[in-house]
């Protein structure tokens, strides 16, 4: 099993990212501690030269790291028929207990990557390195969280063992479950709804206002945290409803599968690109008043509330069209 292709690029992939991460961390060190631009002595020129490299091959990497949150689901469910009892990645990631905080620690370090490579692109723009201490830290904060994925995946991966019996994704996803799934589930269709098509509109008039009158970043952010929050419990509540055309699957992860068109792939893209586009804004918020971005800033910021916007737009149209033309009818349920 350990031979599969998707497991051999996750587990190899995660282990260059890991090295490279305590590579860049090292020198994440030196540079809060010791940069300075004004300084012209030997250590400052050998940061400048070394953290344009860095920079450069850690994007890369992170671009990657966005890329394997996909590919380790996909991966999870491609090698579901090898386990008796799983339909989907559900029972995949159920047959150990480091499945589901594997997926955790990649939607995680999705989301930082994500950020990092944002704040790196902003801080480019700038001729004298403005947010380099900044994106250093980031990078600091966000290697931990690299090197837990990597030992947490390489547990899960190595553990697997085929003659173990798992759970479907009916019988974790059902209001017997005694799980948060079954909180989900036990609530009313309706409200969940409601809620849903509130936070995308007050997403939608906090990303308006940003992008007209460039007030509002650290508002726009935490809505677009809201939305990514709410999108999750909808998915699972009712949208899956839709896909499925039964009142009782809610798996978020069998709508990723051909029977259903992939529909759960672009479903999830949107949802995370808006996400992470969203809380860019208000991660540069803070930076606004640093002089050589002070015109960089306002205009990256209503780019990413843009691509934002367009992201959770596009999830809510594919939302809105299953729900209005599929033969499913919540009502009751």
């Amino acid at each position: 099993m350990i031979l599969d292709p998707g497991i051999l690029a996750l587990l190899v992939s995660s282990l260059l990212i890991s090295l490279m991460s305590l590579y860049a961390s090292g020198w994440s060190i030196r540079i809060l501690r010791r940069w300075d631009l004004a300084s012209g002595s030997e250590l400052q020129l050998a940061l400048e030269r070394r953290t344009y490299l860095i920079s450069t091959i850690v994007s890369y990497f992170l671009a990657f790291q966005l890329v394997s949150l996909f590919l380790f689901i996909q991966t999870a469910d491609s090698i579901s028929h090898l386990f008796v009892g799983a339909m989907c990645a559900v029972g995949t990631l159920t047959v150990s207990s480091f499945g589901y905080p594997t997926l955790l620690l990649k939607i995680v370090t999705f989301i930082l990557a994500g950020l990092w490579l944002i704040l790196n692109h902003a801080d480019n723009q700038g001729y004298d390195y403005p947010l380099i201490k900044a994106k250093y830290l980031l990078l600091l904060i966000m290697a931990p969280f690299i090197l837990a994925e990597t030992v947490v995946q390489g547990a899960y991966f190595l553990g697997l063992r085929p003659d173990i019996i798992t759970s479907c994704c009916g019988s974790l996803f059902s209001q017997n479950s005694h799980k948060i799934t079954s909180e989900i589930l036990a609530a009313p269709s309706a409200p969940m709804e409601i809620v849903f098509y509130s936070s995308m509109f007050i997403t939608f008039a906090a990303g308006a206002r940003l992008f007209v009158q460039g007030k509002g970043g650290y508002f726009f952010a935490s809505m677009s945290g809201i939305a990514f929050l709410t999108s999750i419990v909808s998915v699972i509540s009712f949208i899956s409803l839709y896909f499925y055309e039964m009142p009782s699957h809610h798996c978020p992860f069998c709508i990723l599968q051909k029977e259903y068109g992939y529909a759960g792939y672009p479903l999830y893209i949107l949802m995370l690109s808006g996400t992470v586009t969203g809380l860019g804004v208000g991660l540069l918020q803070q930076f606004s008043k640093e002089k050589s971005l002070a015109e960089t800033i306002p205009a990256l910021q209503r780019k990413l509330a843009a691509v934002s916007l367009t992201a959770f737009f596009l999830f809510t149209v594919i939302v809105t069209c299953q729900i209005l033309f599929s033969n499913f009818k919540l009502e009751g349920y």
